[in-house]
Order: C-alpha cells, then sequence, then structure tokens
C-alpha cells in the first residue's frame, strides 16, 4: 500500500469563495487525504430535523474536484447546545458529582443511551447522503478530557444492568451472591441484597472496594465499545468505505483492543512536544523539548498497530497518524516549537513503522476560539507556516520511496489496558504503573536497537519472536498462557505478573502461575523512589519486590540476597521494576542469548527496520555519528535492503 500524506481541514471556519484556492495548494503541497467534519454538527444540523448538508456536499466536491480523498467524521464529539436542551441528563458527570457543562466538547456520557441514538441517527443521515467517501472517523479522540468515566444517573443505571449480566452468567441461581463472593463483601460488611443497592464506586469515605472500582473501570470501557459500535454499525448500512477513529496518547481509560475489533483502520493523534512536557514518563524535557521523545510517538505507533491488527479478516494492518503536530501546540504546559526537520522526521518515523498514511493537523491555524495558538500548515493569515515546507518535502522524497512493508520485528511486549485499570484501583506503592513500566521496558529495548512489536493479553501465538517481553500483566488468560507453553523463544515475565484474577482477588494457591516456570510470589513489598534495592551485577528494583521461593536456577540477586531474575529453559521471571541500567544489562544478555544483536545506540538515535528499509532517525539537537553514518539534528537515514 502506497504511502501517503493528508491534512485536517475546517471548511466551516473559512469562506466558501477560499475553500478552491485551499484545496487547490493541498494538492500542490503532496497532500491527499483530506479529513473534515467532525466538529461541525451545529451547522449540519441548526435546529432538531434542520438538515444542512448543501454546504458539505460543496466542500466536497470542492476537494475532490482537486484530486484529494475525504475522510468524513461524524460530530458526536460536539453536540449542538439544542441537543442539550432536549437531553439535559445527557451531560457526564466527574467524581465529585459536578456535571460537564456546555461550552467546549466531549461534554456527553457515554451511558446516555438517548443521545447515543442522536449520535448513530447522524452518523446514519452522512453515510446515506455521502456513501461514497473514502474514509470514515467515528467521532474524536475518546478520552480526551477525562471524559471516559461518567458518574451520572445513567452511568449507574446501565452500571446495574451490566453487573446483572456480568454476575448471573457467573452465579445463575443466585447473581447477587455471586457478585458478593466475588468482590468480598463480606470485608467491612459490604454485601448486597440486590443489584439496586449498588452505587457508583465514588464519593465513599476511604477507597471503594476494588474490586467494585475494578469493574467500574471494565463497564465504562465497555461503554466506550458500545458507543463506537452504534456510529460504526449506523455508517455500514450505507457505506462500504472504511471506518477509523482517532486514538491519543497514553489514553488507557477504555480498551482499544476492543475499538479495534469493529474497524477497517487505527489511527492516532501524534503530538510530540505536547506530550513531553504533558504525559511522557521520565521525559527528557531539557534535551528533547523541541524534538520530543524518542521513544514515545515510537510506542504509540505500535500499540495502534496493534490495534489495527484486530480488525476482522486477514488483511495487514492498516493504521494512521490522523493528526500529526506540524508546529507549536496551544494545550500543554508549554509550547515550543518544533526544530527545524523534526516534522519531516516524525511523519518519516511514522512510515518507518507502518503507517499507511500521515495527516497534518490542521490546514489552516485558526484566528479565534479555544485553539487560537495551534499551529497549522498555514498561518492564520493563509501564509505558509514552517511545517508546510516539510511536508512538502516528505511529499517529494515518498515518490521514491516503496510501499508500506512492516515486517514482524524480532522482540514482543504485551501490553494490557485491564492491568493498567487495575493498577490503578490498587497501585499498593505510589508510581506503580502498567504503562509507565511497558514504556520504560520498550525504551530500553529501543536504545538497544531493536525493533519491538506490541501484542494484545489474548496475543494466541509468540511464533517468530525471539523474545518476548509481559510486564505486569494482572492475569494470564487462557490464549496468552498456551501462547507462553508454545513459544520457541525467550519470555521475561514480571514483575506483579498474573498476582490477581479478574476481579482484584489474590490468587489461592498464590502466584504468579507462570508456564514452565515453577515460582511463587510469598510477600510483596513497594519501594519508595529514593530507597530502590541494589542488584548485585549493577543497577537496582525499584517501586516493587517481590520475594520469591522457586526451584529455577536464581540468574540475579540483589544484595541482600534475595532472587530478583529466575529461570528455566526458555522462561524468565523478573522479580521487581528494573532501573535503566539494570533493564538494558539483563535485556541486552537474553537478547544476544535469543541470536539477536542489540547494539548501544548514541543517546538520541534510534532504528527501525522494515521489510525493504532500515530507518535511522536522530532525535538529538546535536549531530550524533552511528556505523559509519553522520545524522545532523532532526536527521533521517533510509538505508535500502535491510
Amino acid at each position: 500500500m502506497k504511502r501517503t500524506l493528508g491534512v485536517c481541514y475546517y471548511p466551516e471556519h473559512w469562506p466558501e469563495d477560499r475553500w478552491a484556492t485551499d484545496a487547490t495548494m493541498m494538492a500542490e503541497a503532496g497532500l491527499t487525504w483530506v479529513r473534515i467534519g467532525e466538529f461541525a454538527w451545529s451547522r449540519l444540523e441548526p435546529a432538531p430535523g434542520e438538515l444542512r448538508f448543501d454546504w458539505l456536499a460543496r466542500a466536497i466536491d470542492t476537494l475532490r474536484g482537486a484530486g484529494l480523498k475525504i475522510v468524513l467524521g461524524t460530530p458526536s464529539a460536539t453536540p449542538p447546545h439544542w441537543m442539550l436542551d432536549r437531553h439535559p441528563d445527557m451531560l457526564a458527570v466527574d467524581a465529585e458529582g459536578r456535571p460537564r457543562k456546555f461550552g467546549s466538547r466531549r461534554h456527553y456520557c457515554f451511558s446516555h443511551v438517548p443521545y447515543r441514538d442522536e449520535a448513530a441517527r447522524m452518523a446514519r443521515l452522512l453515510a446515506e447522503r455521502f456513501p461514497d467517501v473514502d474514509a470514515w472517523q467515528t467521532d474524536n479522540e475518546y478520552g480526551c478530557h477525562d471524559t471516559i468515566l461518567s458518574w451520572s444517573d445513567a452511568a449507574r443505571d446501565a452500571f446495574r444492568d451490566w453487573l446483572r449480566e456480568r454476575y448471573s452468567k457467573a452465579g445463575a441461581n443466585d447473581p447477587i451472591g455471586a457478585l458478593n463472593a466475588h468482590w468480598g463483601n463480606v470485608f467491612w460488611s459490604m454485601d448486597y441484597a440486590d443489584f439496586d443497592q449498588i452505587d457508583l464506586p465514588n464519593l465513599t469515605v476511604t477507597e471503594p472496594n476494588p474490586a467494585h472500582l475494578m469493574a467500574f473501570r471494565r463497564f465504562s470501557s465497555d461503554q466506550v465499545a458500545r458507543w463506537n459500535a452504534a456510529q460504526v454499525e449506523a455508517i455500514r448500512v450505507h457505506s462500504d468505505a472504511p471506518i477509523s477513529h482517532n486514538y491519543m496518547g497514553r489514553i488507557t481509560e477504555f480498551d482499544h483492543y476492543d475499538l479495534g475489533r469493529q474497524m477497517e483502520i487505527a489511527t492516532w493523534d501524534s503530538y510530540p512536544l505536547g506530550f513531553l512536557l504533558d504525559r511522557v514518563p521520565d521525559g527528557d524535557a531539557q534535551a528533547y523539548l523541541r524534538q520530543g521523545d524518542p521513544d514515545f510517538q515510537a510506542f504509540h505507533h505500535d500499540l495502534y498497530r496493534a490495534v489495527a491488527a484486530q480488525a476482522p479478516g486477514d488483511a495487514p494492518p492498516r493504521w494512521w497518524v490522523m493528526e500529526q503536530q506540524p508546529g507549536p501546540v496551544n494545550w500543554a504546559p508549554h509550547n515550543p516549537a518544533p526544530l527545524p526537520g523534526m516534522v519531516r522526521l516524525w511523519t518519516w518515523e511514522a512510515f518507518a513503522h507502518g503507517a499507511e498514511a500521515v495527516c497534518y493537523f490542521r490546514w489552516r491555524q485558526a484566528p479565534f476560539a479555544q485553539e487560537s495558538h495551534h499551529a497549522g500548515l498555514l498561518r492564520p493569515d493563509a501564509e505558509p507556516a514552517p511545517g508546510l515546507a516539510e511536508a512538502r518535502a516528505v511529499a517529494a522524497e515518498l515518490a521514491d520511496a516503496p510501499d508500506v512493508a512492516s515486517a514482524q520485528a524480532p522482540v514482543a511486549l504485551v501490553f494490557d489496558y485491564a492491568s493498567q485499570w487495575a493498577w490503578e484501583v490498587q497501585p499498593q506503592g505510589k508510581g506503580f504503573d502498567h504503562f509507565a513500566l511497558a514504556f520504560h521496558l520498550y525504551r530500553a529495548l529501543r536504545s538497544l536497537g531493536l525493533g519491538v512489536d506490541i501484542l494484545p493479553p489474548d496475543a494466541p501465538s509468540l511464533d517468530g519472536y525471539a523474545l518476548t517481553l509481559i510486564p505486569s500483566l494482572m492475569t494470564l488468560g487462557s490464549a496468552l498462557r498456551g501462547a507462553i507453553e508454545e513459544a520457541p523463544g525467550i519470555v521475561l515475565t514480571g514483575p506483579r505478573t498474573d498476582l490477581r484474577g479478574p476481579d482484584l482477588a489474590m490468587h489461592v494457591p498464590l502466584g504468579p502461575h507462570l508456564p514452565g516456570l515453577d515460582v511463587t510470589a510469598t510477600l510483596v513489598e513497594t519501594l519508595p523512589p529514593h530507597a530502590p534495592r541494589a542488584l548485585r551485577r549493577g543497577g537496582a528494583l525499584t517501586l516493587w519486590l517481590e520475594h520469591l521461593e522457586t526451584d529455577a536456577a536464581i540468574v540475579e540477586h540483589t544484595t541482600d540476597g534475595l532472587p530478583a531474575l529466575v529461570r528455566s529453559g526458555n522462561r524468565a521471571h523478573l522479580a521487581g521494576w528494573p532501573d535503566m541500567e539494570a533493564a538494558r544489562r539483563i535485556l541486552r544478555d537474553l537478547a544476544t542469548e535469543a541470536g539477536l544483536d542489540p547494539i548501544d545506540m548514541p543517546e538520541g538515535v534510534r532504528r527501525r527496520g522494515t521489510a525493504t528499509e532500515t530507518f535511522l532517525f536522530n532525535y538529538a539537537a546535536e549531530d550524533r555519528e552511528f556505523a559509519g553514518h553522520r545524522l545532523p539534528p532532526a536527521g533521517v537515514l533510509r538505508l535500502p535492503d535491510a
């Protein structure tokens, strides 16, 4: 599939006599795709039933007349005020019981069925009118602005129904008794006599029952999937075009794999500078202020390729960057401009990880409203912004580039949304975070020059991977357990892997119950950052430490004699969270044994292989030398025939 570029455009923001000029400029810049419509509900339906689609039809015709392809977004992220007048109870409610007000976006509750039906109705109307658009996007950025968890009456009622269904399957003769048993409600006299007694787990005096809160997290994720499915189904009745949603960076409040199973394309919105200052674990803002973190974008490229792989059928996964930062953003604590060349680097890095398209946000910077400081490819006065020249440069380079040709990486890393929720619900130690640990190990692998595939927690096979990492997975399901048993390569688990069941009860007998490895965590202690447990071979374990009983070989000890890394054949378990020194050493040794070729990459330099090329990227603000090549700041080097 050919690599392509695109842009996000808002024709409703500009005079209609400007549209043709913009379309011509987009085509001349080498862009292929244009996403439109995702915030336009008030202009599409200014009053209930008063449909005004003609302007959108003219915009689509104008863009297509310039040879551009259309991604049409459904506008449900920004319902107009008349919708709130019609459904005043549609607002999401925060954990303190305060309704989210009208005045920005994403103010709806996923559990409000009448608004879900309204959103599906609008998706259906758009698909009826525009069945031949080239692709679709549902809604916009699920989870943005802390909007997955809603504590509304609608959510409470839906949660009770969800629990009835779940625990009727677990205990057909006594569903509420099954819930009490699974949750351990005998503790603190919390037994329920009926599902209608169960409230949402907020505003409790101290922490709620962790099983209760974990169930609410699962329910809230399921509500997003149900919400999205309503629009997907409405579109499919009238249009055969592929459907996508634009996910975000480090948004883990819902299970993205579930949505990936509904749609053909996974996309995400990449803002490297905003993320560095807002959500990168242990990011170096001084060294990479104008470049972004060297690993954060890559992690999400690989994650959303895994989400895309959940789509029905056997076709190769299709994933895009739907919004690529082209200049300063408006929403981070500080908003520096990209170092010259970084927009080009970010674009090529996405292609190196298998992206089919990279679309820049946005075409022209708005001179009004909340995002007036968010740069586009054009300035507010319609003159070119710096990012446009870099987009043009990539477009010219793509003319000689091969098609998208992803190849399986040599290393796999399993990432699980439910484990993220579990360790947020009951962290046991401040700072323990599934995402942060997975990203920490991913960073260590990348610093050794190793390519990584991310896999879901129900991965049916680990074939082809020389090394697989399974960090802090709450429960090993039957599919992954079978995959571990059959895996020909080395599998490294831990810490905190398979210590709990789905309702957060500890395993009895104690876990972890690891295929091919006899090991038991008899005690867990959590360590403050200033008190890591040193390892005899260098580095340390921090945050989490399991005291292990095992008949397996002890490969590493802490300096006070506790087993830190144990192993039996190709199965190994790490008892704690390794600092970067320990992580790199342990992973280097395992990768070398697995037949790989780990190499210490220069600071800021990363490499990624495809089926036809090897890419080198320099995130550093200084020149770097690697393997006989000099890379300038923001340098990209493509080496064919990897």
